[in-house]
């Protein structure tokens, strides 16, 4: 009798054991790799994650590179309507058609990670569309402070090539802005939302009497000080000159764009910029979601496979957001009228220029 109920304790054991297994998804070893995937149609990623970090990236490292990345990115993917008539969205047409696109004037400066991108997409059998995708998710991640992108794969090749004039320009006003954005599908709100790219970003094109000049926040981190910096005074102008596209900055060494400035303190898009101010975290899952919606312009889902998983975890950014030192509250110019600009702790020490950005490995 012992060993009766002994037998039934151990398959009731063992049962459990086996739904367990059942009900937790386990991950299976890539092949020829030190990774491991819960999908194995992801692994191959691995190997591309891999040899975007160490030989593109700088060994992961948030530099100009990966700025570019998450640069053409968005480029590649904008040009498109809802109406149709344009660009096939997020295919990958920066690269295959790089002849043509890359010699429009708004793609000034992307012939760079594009001739990175291409080979290392050859190498691995990916398609243009996933690799700019791909690498515009591991660039973000390699930023501090940033989020996770998600990352579906199995876009085909581009079929059409993109026209000139979708893509909006920093000296485009805001109306211009606005209606291009909505005929690719984006609402303003989205729109402020991706500009958290911006964070990270670099201008050595716009005002080439100031290469590697960042935009208006500290670039390798990302974080909410483009909201903050845009809204500040302006009292500089860098360079030989203001140049188009570009407005005086409240920083020495500082580029700000035009287009932000306008953003910033228009009334449909102004409330939302100054909300990122002091959250990071609803700036982030904003950004996420635009990104995601970005990343499929033109594709069938249903047709992509979820290889979010290779993407790394961001590491944190404990620097809450501040008023550059030497700068005030009353530095502020704040353009939304239903609610205050928030207070903030000021940077100790005394105000500092921005150094510009190293060039591209």
């Amino acid at each position: 009798m012992a060993f009766k109920s002994l037998a039934f304790l151990v398959a009731i054991a063992s049962v459990s054991q086996f739904t367990r297994v059942l009900g937790t998804p386990v991950k299976t070893a890539c092949p020829n790799s030190k990774h491991s995937a819960f999908n194995a149609a992801c692994c191959s990623w691995f190997d591309v994650l891999d040899d975007l970090q160490a030989n593109l990236f700088d060994d992961a490292d948030c530099g100009e590179d990966a700025h570019s990345a998450l640069r053409i990115a968005f480029h590649d993917a904008i040009g498109f309507s809802t109406k149709g008539g344009k660009g096939g969205g997020a295919d990958g047409s920066m690269i295959f058609f790089g002849d043509e696109e890359l010699a429009f004037d708004a793609n000034n400066g992307l012939d760079e990670i594009a001739g990175g991108l291409q080979p290392l997409a050859d190498a691995h059998g990916k398609t243009y569309g996933d690799i700019i995708q791909f690498s515009a998710a591991v660039a973000v991640a390699n930023c501090a402070g940033s989020t996770r992108l998600q990352f579906l794969a199995g876009r085909p090749n581009a079929t059409v090539h993109t026209p000139d004039g979708t893509l909006p320009n920093p000296f485009d006003n805001v109306d211009t802005i606005l209606a291009r954005m909505a005929d690719a599908g984006f609402s303003p709100d989205e729109l402020i939302a991706l500009l958290a790219s911006h964070t990270i970003a670099a201008a050595d094109k716009v005002d080439v009497t100031i290469p590697g000049t960042p935009f208006d926040s500290t670039p390798a981190v990302f974080d909410t000080q483009i909201f903050i910096e845009v809204l500040l005074n302006a009292i500089h102008t860098p360079g030989a000159g203001l140049q188009k596209g570009e407005v005086k900055a409240p920083l020495a060494g500082l580029m700000r764009l035009q287009s932000d400035f306008a953003l910033a303190r228009d009334s449909r898009t102004a409330c939302t910029w100054q909300s990122f101010v002091n959250n990071p975290k609803s700036m982030n899952t904003k950004f996420a979601a635009a990104m995601a919606k970005l990343a499929v312009l033109g594709q069938n889902v249903k047709h992509l496979t979820d290889c979010s998983e290779v993407i790394p975890t961001p590491a944190a950014n404990h620097v809450p957001p501040f008023l550059p030192a030497g700068k005030h509250q009353s530095d502020i110019a704040p353009a939304c009228a239903a609610t205050p600009f928030p207070s903030l702790p000021i940077q100790p020490g005394p105000q500092q220029s921005i150094a510009p950005v190293p060039p591209a490995s």
